[in-house]
């Protein structure tokens, strides 16, 4: 188990224990090992029998590279599965068909961003077991400490340190502190950094299904006049259904029993993997996009759902979190390999240019696809089932999409290239 009585003075204290924050702190490590103190700070405990979760990941190539540099998608890859192609649909609830109008493989081919044939472009990736598997790597590790339960109350730059209170009153300093806590970010609230955002009056539905027949790798992307529905496979024939619903439809659904709920899953899965049931327990939270109005302040930066958070519908969330944990480790260990501060504002100001750009780019183009194909208005449908027709019959196009989604395209960071640190 870790230690989770911290020392007075660390090198970096990261503010959340869930993804981006384990992930950065795996980083880290593997670059600099014991000899850089570490410290996560999380607002619970750890339990030894998490709670089931239904939640999976569209895990880009990109990210993948970076867990296998780390040393981690190796405990993960056996519970993932490899998408090989993609199908997107756009029709009403009540169609008895649904033509596909976008269908494309979903591997990479040779081009100027990319070296390897035949990669797939994204795996579908459970959630706690990634999570699981993050925490495994650093758990143990010699020159990082757990603060829980926790949490942040105030900071302050003291000049050659940043002091940071708890909310039990005790204090720890650090050279940097690294906000990762997620969307409700008590470290982003204290450095006073705004956000700027909106809720989209939709809630995300998740849950995990058993089906009959094989979904031979394939995920499906069903867009409906309250919003995307989408079917990710996942090992053994089963898959995490994630979808898009009016909040007032979405509170119906969730109200119902499971014979009532299976069947709202029935009607959307509409008969392409045969008979199914359900194989977790449902989830569902509010959708709202933010952004942080900056990325970074003296000895302070943010990560992950702290800085930006972003609608599903392209399933990129935790991929923009990762981009953010690949950049700030390296440009955090080139800094340290120079001796010089990592809580400078000279290095954390290139984080900032370096990823903010990108993460709002992606945010705009994310709400802009919402509100594209959740709206049923016959004109603007007939307008995207063209474009999406067109776009099928553009294998060049088809292929960029793909880079894209890969998360190969842009100034990557070296760990999204398979380089270490």
């Amino acid at each position: 188990m870790p230690d989770t009585h911290s020392t007075r003075r660390f090198d970096i204290v990261i503010a959340g224990a869930s993804f981006a924050g384990l992930a950065f702190a795996r980083a880290l490590h593997t670059a600099l090992g014991s000899d850089l103190r570490i410290a996560l700070i999380d607002r619970t405990q750890r339990s030894a029998s998490p709670a089931p979760e239904s939640r999976a990941f569209a895990l880009s190539a990109g990210a993948r590279r970076m867990l296998e540099t780390l040393g981690v998608w190796d405990e993960v890859a056996p519970l993932s599965q490899a998408v090989t192609e993609i199908e997107i649909t756009d029709s009403s609830l009540e169609a008895g068909i649904r033509p596909v109008l976008l269908k494309y493989d979903n591997r990479l081919t040779p081009d100027a961003g990319n070296e390897t044939t035949d990669e797939p472009a994204s795996y579908i990736v459970p959630a706690a077991e990634l999570e699981q598997a993050l925490y495994r790597s650093v758990a143990t590790s010699p020159g990082i400490s757990f603060i829980v339960p926790a949490e942040i109350a105030r900071f302050a730059d003291t000049g050659s340190a940043v002091a940071i209170t708890l909310r039990d009153g005790s204090e720890i300093e650090a050279s940097l502190l690294v906000g990762a806590e997620g969307r409700r970010s008590a470290s982003r609230e204290s450095a006073g950094i705004k956000t700027v955002g909106w809720r989209y009056g939709q809630t995300a539905i998740v849950v995990l299904i058993a089906h009959e027949r094989a979904h031979d790798g394939r995920a499906i992307q069903h867009f409906l006049p309250n919003g995307p529905f989408a079917i990710l496979p996942l090992p053994g024939n089963r898959a995490c259904l994630t979808w898009t619903e009016d909040e007032i439809e979405a509170k119906r659904i969730l109200a119902l029993d499971d014979a009532g709920f299976l069947a709202e899953v029935e009607t959307r899965v509409a008969g392409r993997l045969g008979r199914v049931e359900l194989a977790g327990p449902r989830q569902s939270w509010p959708l709202e996009m933010h952004l942080a109005r900056a990325y970074v302040a003296p000895r302070f930066a943010l990560i992950g759902d702290a800085a930006h958070g972003v609608h599903p519908i392209a399933g990129q969330g935790v991929n923009l979190a990762f981009r953010d944990v690949a950049a700030l480790s390296e440009i955090v260990v080139d800094t340290l390999r120079l001796g010089l501060d990592p809580g400078s504002l000279e290095g954390l100001g290139r984080y900032e240019r370096w990823r903010r750009f990108d993460s709002a780019v992606s945010a705009a183009a994310f709400d802009g696809l919402n509100k594209l194909f959740s709206n049923d208005a016959l004109l603007v449908r007939a307008a995207r089932d063209f474009g999406l027709g067109l776009v099928d019959r553009l294998p060049a196009l088809k292929s960029r999409l793909v880079s894209e989604a890969a998360g190969l395209t842009g100034d990557l960071p070296r760990l999204f290239k398979s380089e270490p640190l």
